[in-house]
């Protein structure tokens, strides 16, 4: 989820006076607030947007104002009868889309899950990760994320088939809620710094952090769902495009766009392994994308993962000009670059989570949490046997078929795996 928490602070401080046309600049996952908890307190409808002044990122130094709204249009009148201005929203979008009803905020019950994370009632996370030193994941850490991973795949892949037309994100998000909790597994953007609902799901120019709500989807939306699932005190974070029609629903500038996203992805976790700089994914993506005309979202990037949800390192989509942490093996992290058809600058809409794009292109995201090996990397995050396989991984120049990593277990699994979807097409 951007989706998506970890701090780059101590890096860009100590590299500034060198590197300051180069440094990277990231803004990761954060996740709305709301005053009412999620576990324990009755549900209760939320607004269709809301003026709340709780930043996206909880990286900022300090508050960035939303987008370009409200300085666009006619100035509001006042009415000389009750000397108010009248109730009108000139916010001014940059796409198609809006912003729905939502529905209430839907609940937990503790009873129900193997373990519930420390900013379930309140939105705040207490648990900090390093800003410094990258974790070193046990045997045992290892065991309980791949069961994290797992379950979060099993939840993706139950959201992705509720992706058709008629079908509202709010649906999705409620059958995402009940899927989670069914697994044991408590649903991680619930309420992590507010947020309202227990994924993101991101239509079209929305970047990502798209709040699930009423609007039903259409043939021909693209929509990336991102889910995290917190399974016996670990995060598994995974996300995917799906494609309301189908294929044949979407114009070919739109396909350019998830053919080149999902490329890029899987090109960059190929070259992952120990002894390699960090440095590589980002340049490996950029290199890829632009010459294919379209741009990389540097405002957001990939995290590590594991107990805490976001934490060191920081995973940059796009080319750094300095040296950054060496890969190496038992490190766990999310690669999840947004590739966007024009601007990548993120536009915030009022409710402080929606990123959608400046100029209202379309943009789209693929995430695994990975683990890397002594022999490569695997995605924890990986598809599984009734996984569906998507037309980008068939037409991929990068590697055909489901990816699930470069390790020698993770080959021989995808082998198998894809061999058996051949069969049965």
């Amino acid at each position: 989820t951007t989706s998506t928490m970890a701090t780059m602070q101590h890096r860009l401080s100590a590299l500034a006076a060198i590197f300051m046309t180069a440094a990277p600049t990231c803004y990761v996952y954060a996740f709305l607030p709301s005053p009412v908890s999620p576990l324990l307190a009755p549900s209760r409808p939320t607004p269709n947007t809301s003026t709340s002044s709780s930043s996206l990122n909880m990286n900022k130094k300090s508050k960035r104002k939303t987008g370009g709204g409200g300085g666009f249009g006619k100035k509001p009148t006042i009415n000389i009868k009750t000397k108010k201005k009248p109730k009108i929203d000139n916010f001014t979008y940059a796409g198609s889309i809006r912003p729905h009803a939502q529905s209430p905020t839907r609940i937990v019950d503790p009873s129900k899950v193997l373990a519930i994370p420390d900013y379930a009632i309140d939105g705040i996370p207490k648990k900090r990760g390093s800003t410094y030193d990258i974790e070193i994941k046990t045997p045992e850490d290892i065991l309980k994320m791949r069961a994290a991973g797992r379950a979060a795949r099993e939840v993706l892949d139950l959201a992705g088939k509720l992706a058709k037309a008629g079908v509202t994100t709010d649906e999705i998000d409620a059958a995402v809620h009940a899927a989670s909790v069914e697994r044991g597994a408590y649903p991680s953007p619930l309420n992590y710094r507010n947020f309202p609902k227990s994924c993101c799901t991101s239509v079209n120019e929305v970047i990502c952090h798209g709040i699930p709500d009423m609007r039903p989807l259409e043939d021909g939306d693209i929509v990336n769902i991102d889910i995290t699932v917190y399974l016996d005190g670990y995060h598994g974070d995974c996300s995917e495009m799906f494609v309301v029609g189908g294929r044949d629903a979407l114009d070919e500038k739109g396909r350019n766009l998830i053919q080149t996203t999902y490329d890029c992805w899987v090109k960059s976790m190929e070259l992952v392994k120990p002894g390699v700089n960090y440095n590589v994914i980002g340049k490996t993506i950029q290199d890829h994308i632009t010459p294919k005309g379209f741009s990389t979202v540097r405002a957001f990037c990939g995290h590590g993962i594991g107990q805490v949800f976001h934490t060191a390192p920081n995973i940059y989509h796009y080319t750094v000009n300095q040296p950054l942490d060496e890969i190496k093996a038992g490190h766990v992290f999310t690669i999840e670059p947004m590739i966007c058809e024009g601007l990548a600058d993120p536009y915030m809409w009022k409710d402080d989570w929606t990123a959608t794009t400046a100029d209202g292109g379309r943009s789209a995201q693929f995430e695994h949490t990975l683990l890397v090996t002594e022999d490569g990397v695997e995605a924890l995050t990986g598809k599984l046997e009734n996984s569906p396989l998507q037309f980008w991984e068939e037409e991929s120049a990068i590697r055909k078929g489901i990816w699930l990593g470069t390790s020698g277990n993770a080959r021989e699994r995808a082998e198998e795996l894809n061999s058996n979807k051949v069969e049965t097409k």
